[in-house]
């Protein structure tokens, strides 16, 4: 199995961000895909490649052509203002009652627009870096539509919260949404994406929400209680032409592995019945029982169990990085998640 990944991703280096209502030193940072390679290389896992570079063609196919210019023109607006610090965050948001059809000219206006959240820092280089994250994933998806049977896209930042016009979560760009449509643009008929992160994928349901064609499945902590707090819920089964083709599936804090297991049991029948041509895993480590921001119990071997269970699916799987912010272990955890798969594939050859 191929991995793509490139050093202009780690150029995004927030070092803060909010949470639980205070500035706290953040968590999506550079070593969290440093030790990841890290730990393929001394696994010789395979080849690491550096992305393709590709013209914006693919990412306006997701995401809307005024946001994506925001994310360009970000510093060059917040300079424009004489700001100098160097990690920004919004602070006022359209939330109900308030106008969505008028885009506000000033810098913190537009970030607030443009977000969910508080808690995903930007600065001078989040585009450069949150763009080659997304051309990480369509190289990713070059290679399965050139004959490979799988690949990991070591996407860094991540991108399943990111929705078609906002950021949040840490995402930017929605890097899986992005590969699957490239997917279904070159010919593919149906793709489904199946999100394993602790965080529901909010963006990526959102995006896909009224299709029949991508298939999305998510197992995540409920979000009564937990981030995004806002989607996830069971009874969110898509609209129109998506209706039955969006599951979630919510579990409670303390979730260990049988139950998350008997989730992905389920999981893996819908995606069966679905029959997709290719399968993109948002592949999140933050399940993990030691994982900072995350109240699931699973073990490190369960990651391995996970990667079996998509490899018994038998499609052609595009594996794309998501969370996981337990750095010391996350090298480990996602090695064995992709082992557990490529180990599988190859007793069933």
């Amino acid at each position: 199995m191929k991995t793509i990944f490139s050093p202009d991703q780690l150029l995004h280096a927030p070092t803060k961000e909010i949470s639980d209502g205070k500035l706290v030193p953040a968590n999506e940072i550079p070593s969290r895909a440093e030790i990841v390679l890290a730990h393929l290389k001394k696994a010789q896992f395979g080849e690491v490649l550096t992305p393709n570079e590709f013209s914006l063609d693919p990412i306006l196919k997701v995401h809307d052509a005024d946001y994506v210019t925001f994310l360009q023109d970000f510093w060059k607006l917040w300079l424009a203002e004489g700001r100098t610090v160097e990690e920004v965050f919004p602070f006022v948001w359209p939330v109900h009652g308030l106008r969505h059809d008028i885009v506000p000219d000033h810098i913190d206006g537009k970030l607030g627009f443009y977000s969910f959240d508080a808690g995903s820092p930007m600065g001078q280089h989040t585009w450069v870096a949150a763009r080659k994250s997304a051309e990480t994933a369509l190289t990713g998806a070059e290679l399965i539509l050139s004959g490979d049977n799988a690949a990991f896209a070591l996407c860094r930042p991540p991108g399943h919260h990111a929705h078609r016009r906002l950021y949040g979560g840490y995402c930017f760009l929605n890097n899986a949404a992005i590969a699957a449509q490239y997917l279904r643009d070159q010919g593919v008929g149906k793709v489904a994406i199946f999100d394993v992160d602790y965080h529901h994928g909010n963006g990526t349901q959102a995006i896909f929400y009224d299709r029949a064609d991508v298939q999305f499945l998510s197992i995540h902590a409920d979000p009564k209680v937990e981030f995004p707090y806002y989607l996830g819920h069971a009874n969110e089964r898509g609209l129109k032409e998506g209706a039955g083709y969006n599951h979630n599936y919510p579990l409670p804090h303390g979730t260990a592995w049988a139950q998350w297991e008997e989730a992905m049991e389920d999981a893996c029948r819908s995606i069966e019945k679905f029959a997709p041509d290719v399968i993109i895993i948002s592949l999140g480590m933050d399940p993990y029982e030691n994982d900072p921001i995350s109240q699931f119990k699973l073990k490190t071997d369960d990651f391995a169990k996970i990667g079996a269970r998509i490899a018994k699916l038998g499609k052609p799987t595009m594996f794309v990085m998501e969370g996981g912010y337990a750095v010391g272990d996350l090298g480990v955890n996602c090695t064995k998640a992709l082992s557990g798969y490529l180990d599988t594939v190859k007793v069933g050859s």
